[in-house]
C-alpha cells in the first residue's frame, strides 16, 4: 500500500506505460458516450484478442475448455466476458463488474414541436444530476433509430468539427432576479431542459397557396428524412441520447488529468476492459461484466437486477461440466468480485462535506470502499474483513497504490453500485473505483495515475486472488 503521491514512485517506463493507458482510455471515451457504444468498442477489441460469442460455440457444440475466451451480450447495452481458467467453473471466478451508462438527457417519444419560430427536441433526464448544470453547453446527439421494417439507423451528431452542435438556453442574468432566488434544483426544471434543435423554416413551395404553419419544424423532418431516412413517427421507437460534445482531453498545465464526460463510470468499465485484455493464461476463470441501467437502480433487462448474468454462467457451466442448477449455484457463490465503481474525490473547495482520513484522494491509487450506501450504511454490500485482507496481499504483490476511503461524511449523503446484487449469490464482494471530481456533471476529472494504478489493480485481482 504506497500512502504517498504515487507520481512521486514512477520510473520513465512506468510513466511511458502510463500515458499509454490513458490515451488508449481517452479513445474509448471519445468513441463510447452511450451503452450501444461501449459495447461495441468493446466487443471490437475483444474479438481482436480471440474472444468468441457465446452463440457461435452454442451453435457449433464445442465443449468449453481453460484457455477458451467467451463473451455473452444483452441487447447491445451490457456484456459478460470470461477467460476459462484451469480450476474448474465451480470454484468460483474472479469478477470484474462496472457499469457503463452514465448521467444524461434523453429525447422522450414524442418530442419535436415548434415554439415560436423555434424547434424543440422534448427530454427527461437520466439519472442523478444537477439540472443547472446541464444549460447553455454544447451538446450532442448519440443513439439508434430503429424502423417498422427492422432496419436500425445510427445517430451521432456534433461530435466531428464540422457537426453542428445543440443546446439548451437559460434565462439572461439581466432578467433573472426572481430565477436566482431560487434553490439550486429548482433553477432549472426537468420540462426546461429541452433541446434548441433547430430555427430555419422550410422553403416556401411557390406553387401551394398556403404556407407552411410550423415551418420550421417541416424543415428538420426534412433534414432528417434526407440524413436518416426518418418520418416522425419513428421518434417512437428510437433511444436518443442528449450528452456533452466534445472529446476527453488533458487537464491541467502538467497534463496530470482527464476532463471528460462520463468518467462514471467507464473509468472503471474500460481499465477493466484492458486488464481482461492483458491477461492471458489464468487459473481461476477471469470475468468482466459491463452493465447498464447502474444510474437508475440497476433495473430492467440490461440491469445488474436481470438475470443475464446468471442465465451466462448456467450456459457456461453446461459447456463445461454438463448442466447442473447446483453447479450453477456453486459457481456464483464460490466467485469473489471487485464491483468497480467510481468514488468522490477530497476536493479542498468543499472540504465541509469530507472526512478527512476517510476520504479518496488524487494520485493516491486505486480506491475500496468496504462499505457505501447512506447514513446508516443504508442500501450497502458490507465486504468481510478476511476479503479485505486477500484483495491487500494480492495489490502488495503487484505493487499497486491503494486507498480506503468512504463517500463523504456520514450525514452528508451517499450511494450505492451493483455490489449489493452480486453479494445476493453469497459471494464475496468489495466496492473499488477510480476517485473522481465533479462526479455526475457533464464534465468530469480523474486523474491519469489512478487510471493507471486501476488498471494495474484489475489485473492484480484477476491474477492474485
Amino acid at each position: 500500500m504506497i500512502k504517498e503521491n504515487v507520481w512521486k514512485t514512477y520510473t520513465p517506463a512506468a510513466l511511458q506505460e502510463l500515458e499509454k493507458i490513458n490515451n488508449a482510455y481517452k479513445s474509448c471515451l471519445d468513441a463510447g458516450k452511450t451503452e450501444r457504444e461501449c459495447i461495441k468498442i468493446t466487443v471490437d477489441q475483444i474479438e481482436q484478442k480471440g474472444y468468441r460469442n457465446i452463440e457461435d460455440i452454442k451453435n457449433s457444440r464445442e465443449p468449453v475448455k481453460s484457455g477458451d475466451k467467451i463473451y455473452a451480450v444483452c441487447m447491445d447495452k451490457s456484456i459478460a466476458i470470461f477467460n476459462i481458467g484451469k480450476q474448474p467453473l465451480e470454484n468460483g471466478m474472479n469478477i470484474l463488474g462496472a457499469h457503463i451508462d452514465s448521467p444524461r438527457i434523453d429525447v422522450k417519444q414524442n418530442p419535436l414541436y415548434e415554439n415560436e419560430e423555434l424547434a424543440y427536441l422534448d427530454t427527461h433526464y437520466y439519472g442523478g444530476i444537477k439540472k443547472y448544470q446541464w444549460v447553455t453547453l454544447p451538446l450532442a446527439l448519440h443513439g439508434v433509430i430503429a424502423k417498422k421494417d427492422g432496419t436500425v439507423t445510427e445517430v451521432s451528431i456534433g461530435e466531428k468539427e464540422d457537426d453542428p452542435v445543440f443546446v439548451i438556453t437559460d434565462l439572461l442574468v439581466h432578467l433573472a432576479a426572481k430565477q436566482m432566488e431560487k434553490k439550486a434544483n429548482a433553477v432549472i426544471e426537468g420540462e426546461k431542459l429541452d433541446l434548441l434543435f433547430g430555427s430555419r423554416p422550410i422553403e416556401k413551395d411557390e406553387t401551394l397557396e398556403k404556407e407552411e404553419k410550423e415551418a420550421v419544424k417541416a424543415n428538420v423532418m426534412e433534414l432528417l428524412k434526407k440524413y436518416y431516412n426518418m418520418e416522425e413517427d419513428d421518434f417512437v421507437s428510437a433511444e436518443l441520447e442528449i450528452v456533452p460534445a466534445g472529446r476527453a482531453r488533458d487537464c491541467g498545465i502538467d497534463r496530470s488529468m482527464i476532463l471528460a464526460y462520463g468518467q462514471d463510470d467507464r473509468v472503471c468499465a474500460f481499465t477493466s476492459l484492458f486488464a481482461m485484455l492483458d491477461v492471458e493464461e489464468v487459473d481461476r476463470t477471469a470475468c468482466c461484466i459491463l452493465v447498464d441501467k447502474e444510474e437508475i437502480g440497476s433495473v430492467g433487462a440490461t440491469g445488474m437486477h436481470s438475470r443475464f448474468f446468471e442465465n451466462i454462467v448456467a450456459e457456461l457451466v453446461a459447456l463445461t461440466s454438463g448442466e447442473s442448477e447446483l453447479k450453477v449455484r456453486r459457481t456464483l457463490q464460490n466467485s469473489k468480485m471487485l464491483s468497480s465503481d467510481v468514488s468522490a474525490a477530497y476536493d479542498p473547495m468543499f472540504a465541509e462535506n469530507f472526512e478527512k482520513r476517510s476520504s479518496a484522494f488524487f494520485a493516491k491509487g486505486l480506491v475500496f470502499n468496504k462499505f457505501t450506501g447512506s447514513r446508516g450504511k443504508n442500501g450497502s454490500n458490507d465486504a468481510n474483513a478476511e476479503y479485505l485482507a486477500q484483495i491487500r496481499n494480492a495489490m502488495d504483490q503487484q505493487n499497486v497504490a491503494y486507498q480506503f476511503a468512504e463517500l463523504g461524511k456520514v450525514d452528508a449523503g451517499g450511494g450505492g453500485t451493483i455490489a449489493y446484487i452480486m453479494a445476493n449469490y453469497g459471494m464475496e464482494v468489495i466496492d473499488s473505483g477510480v476517485a473522481v471530481l465533479s462526479m455526475h456533471a457533464p464534465w468530469e476529472v480523474t486523474s491519469k495515475a489512478d487510471v493507471y494504478e486501476a488498471y494495474k489493480g484489475y489485473k492484480a485481482f484477476l491474477t492474485e486472488i
